[in-house]
């Protein structure tokens, strides 16, 4: 199963950081990596920075095209109001495929503040007890997922 999750961390170097703990399972077998990017909002500055990071494949243009229309969409086009809504309505629509509702996109534009960072990962095949001793310890939150409540359970129970 592909599995996208966003994971925040209260730093704006730690997504980097686990990124290449995500990269070092992968290269042990533990999880395949299909795409991943990490989102860093470095204090002082006014936007957070996308960093695509070319898992690689056919498909990486694809993925690199999708996170410049999440982060763009959730943080570089002003949203006022009424308008608001209807942009994260659109945007939502856009990304449905991954299986990141209104909802999920909502919640990671409100937690990813200055000083922050958030580390989005799609994946394949992963153990989650394996991987869940790699992040052990990391000072990650879960933010968005497209898991189901019991698969989400098992996760953040792994990951905690």
């Amino acid at each position: 199963m592909t599995t996208f999750t966003a994971w925040k961390f209260d730093t704006p170097e730690g997504a980097e950081s686990a990124r290449g703990a995500l990269r070092d399972a992968q290269g042990e077998g533990i999880v395949t990596v299909v795409d991943s990017a990490v989102v860093s909002w470095p204090e002082g500055e006014k936007r957070p920075e996308l960093h695509h990071h070319h898992e690689g494949g056919k498909h990486a243009a694809g993925w690199g095209a999708l996170w410049g229309l999440l982060v763009g969409g959730l943080f570089f086009v002003p949203l006022l109001g009424a308008a608001a809504g209807a942009g994260i309505g659109a945007l939502a629509k856009s990304v449905e495929g991954v299986g990141i509702d209104e909802k999920d996109l909502i919640k990671l534009r409100d937690e990813t503040t200055e000083g922050t960072s958030v580390l989005l990962a799609v994946t394949q095949d992963g153990d989650l007890d394996r991987l869940g001793e790699r992040f052990h310890g990391l000072g990650s939150r879960l933010v968005a997922t497209n898991l189901t409540e019991a698969e989400k359970s098992l996760l953040l129970e792994t990951f905690g």
